[in-house]
């Protein structure tokens, strides 16, 4: 909560702020957020308007999850910028999604939450190249990169594996008669 008494109500009175403050829970998706608790930088601006007052500001977190593609940890830097109206409790807006001041305080959480939750990557990698992980071992390919298994035969196609045709028979494919070619 931030208060908001010492812009009083002139418009266009503005104040700017350096805050830390720990994160709530649940600031993420299943493979990268915010860790509960540790700092998130907010340098804001509140300015007075006619109906309210207009946070604007960015907020820098430190994101820690896994990489998509090979499951390793990985920590990077996130900075969202956001900007609310909250508006005066006997304000005539009639926005049932307009967020009000509860006294001449403001919560910030929910703007901060979404714009930083809508401003994380959908599939977080390690980086733009990362190989990920071997589909049949999971080795992870970035290690060894000439990584191979021999070439194993799909259990589903394995029965064409005997229908094969012979080498001296060229004009017959899986017993089937070859068309004849047409010369021009």
């Amino acid at each position: 909560m931030f208060d908001t008494r010492e812009l009083g109500r002139r418009p266009g009175a503005q104040r700017k702020l350096r805050r830390s403050v720990p994160a709530p829970a649940g600031l993420g998706i299943d493979v990268l957020g915010v860790p509960e608790g540790t700092d998130i930088e907010l340098a804001l601006r509140l300015e007075s308007v006619m109906e309210g007052v207009l946070a604007s500001g960015t907020a820098r977190v430190m994101l820690t999850g896994e990489c998509v593609r090979c499951l390793e940890p990985l920590e990077q830097p996130l900075d969202v910028d956001f900007q609310e109206l909250y508006a005066f409790p006997e304000s005539e807006i009639e926005d049932d999604e307009a967020s009000r001041l509860e006294g001449d305080l403001l919560d910030l959480e929910p703007v901060v939450r979404d714009a930083v939750v809508l401003a994380l990557p959908y599939q977080p990698v390690c980086s733009d190249d990362c190989p990920g992980l071997c589909p049949q071992c999971g080795a992870r390919l970035a290690d060894d990169p000439d990584h191979q298994h021999e070439a194993a035969i799909d259990p589903r196609w394995a029965a064409l594996a005997t229908i094969v045709p012979d080498e001296n028979d060229t004009d017959e494919v899986a017993g089937s008669p070859r068309r004849p070619e047409v010369k021009e």
